[in-house]
């Protein structure tokens, strides 16, 4: 991820109304295959995407958008790889293909 998009989802203000929410659930939705329990960090904010829920921001959601926001810029952040750097490819082998 390039350093505008970090700093892009450091500055992110809590959202006011759904539409925003909807807006940065989806952005860190695409990086959820490499948030390790994405889903449970989530939670608290696809509570308020649900049809009948009153839309009131308290410091649960607060806490709960600032450590999504968090989760997604922590080291290491995805890049594409340095070629002009070298780097190990480590994978885990089984008995019937790679």
């Amino acid at each position: 991820m390039d350093k505008a998009k970090v700093r892009a989802i450091q500055e992110w203000e809590a959202p006011i109304k759904v539409t925003e929410l909807r807006s940065f659930l989806g952005l860190v939705n695409y990086y959820r295959r490499f948030i390790s329990g994405y889903s449970a960090k989530a939670v608290p904010l696809t509570e308020l995407l649900k049809k009948n829920k009153p839309w009131v921001w308290t410091e649960h959601y607060q806490k709960a958008f600032e450590g999504l926001k968090e989760t997604v810029i922590e080291e290491p952040v995805l890049e594409l790889p340095d070629f002009a750097k070298t780097f190990e490819v480590h994978t885990d082998a089984s008995d019937f293909a790679i």
